[in-house]
């Protein structure tokens, strides 16, 4: 097919996603056509105590069928918030068990948490946490993913005082994480992967908008977006983060949030609109998954619960 040069590529990005938002709305407008399904999964953050085996156990008596992992269950403890971790123990083999296990339970892995930070101001650091996500991304390869999270980052020297502006709004900062993504969109064109960012209303990502604006910026199609809407409930409704993000949305977190509350919780605990939620993703975004997050052992279930209680009520099924 030949494209008018005068197209940009975002014009193109836009005019897709118009397109898949006419087929999912017409889907949902038509009696005679079937809503789309949505994949519902839980992240595996929540469940530190439990070995691999005995949670995929777990989440598939509870009928889960996917999840996002973090290597944060008791016989893969490297978890690390905001830095890094040394996985050069979890070899291949180990990574691929990892893997077989879930998915001899019926479950597929959609994707890995990194969470790294890529905005700390020492390049060195920097370097050493890309060089981490390169490794994180080499383990995804043995265990079939292709998916990887992770948001921006935060920094705050504990030594010296607060500045004036916050580190993440510094103008520089905005040039530096340009420049770190790019670098991580190589490193993840070289694998054949995908990293998602994440917004958080506290964050360098502090908007839909803002996030919108620098996935245009870096310009690649390995660099694309997670929403989690409880992280930007504060900054922005729910129409306007779809409004913003649906071209670039390939999952979603399903956790909620108190308005004007910092800390976030299981859904159904906060001021989310959930029905209204699962409406714009069927919407705008049926193709990506939504992840129970925020949740363990004691309230998955109930999440679970409230998550398709929405869906039902907004007249769409799950899968």
């Amino acid at each position: 097919m030949h494209l008018p040069a005068s197209l940009s590529r975002r014009q193109l990005l836009v005019g897709a996603a118009l397109g898949a938002v006419g087929v999912a709305t017409r889907a949902l407008g038509d009696p005679a056509a079937p809503a789309p399904r949505l994949k519902i999964g839980v992240a595996t953050l929540g469940f530190p105590k439990l070995t691999h085996a005995q949670l995929a156990t777990e989440l598939s008596g509870a009928g889960v069928r996917l999840i996002q992992l973090f290597l944060a269950q008791s016989d893969t403890p490297f978890w690390r918030y905001n830095g890094r971790a040394d996985v050069s123990s979890l070899t291949a083999v180990r990574a691929r068990e990892i893997a077989r296990i879930y998915r001899d339970a019926g479950i597929a892995i959609h994707s890995l948490g990194v969470y790294t930070n890529l905005i700390h101001p020492d390049a060195a650091e920097r370097r050493a946490n890309l060089d981490y996500f390169a490794a994180m991304m080499d383990l995804g390869a043995a265990m079939e993913v292709r998916t990887f999270i992770t948001e921006a980052g935060h920094h705050l020297d504990p030594k010296g005082p607060e500045p004036r502006i916050a580190h993440h709004f510094q103008d520089e900062v905005w040039i530096q994480m340009l420049g770190t993504a790019r670098q991580l969109a190589a490193l993840a064109e070289q694998r054949q992967a995908t990293v998602l960012l994440e917004g958080f209303y506290r964050g360098f990502l502090a908007s839909a908008k803002r996030l919108r604006m620098f996935l245009e910026e870096v310009n690649s199609p390995r660099v694309r977006a997670l929403l989690d809407p409880a992280n930007l409930i504060e900054v922005n409704d729910l129409e306007e983060m779809f409004a913003q993000l649906a071209p670039w949305i390939d999952c979603l977190h399903a956790k909620d949030r108190q308005v004007h509350v910092e800390k976030g919780v299981p859904a159904g605990q906060g001021s989310l609109d959930y029905v209204k939620f699962v409406q714009l993703v069927a919407r705008h975004t049926p193709a990506a998954p939504l992840i129970l997050e925020y949740v363990g052992p004691a309230d998955y279930r109930a999440a679970l619960a409230h998550l398709r209680r929405a869906l039902a009520q907004a007249g769409l099924a799950a899968d």
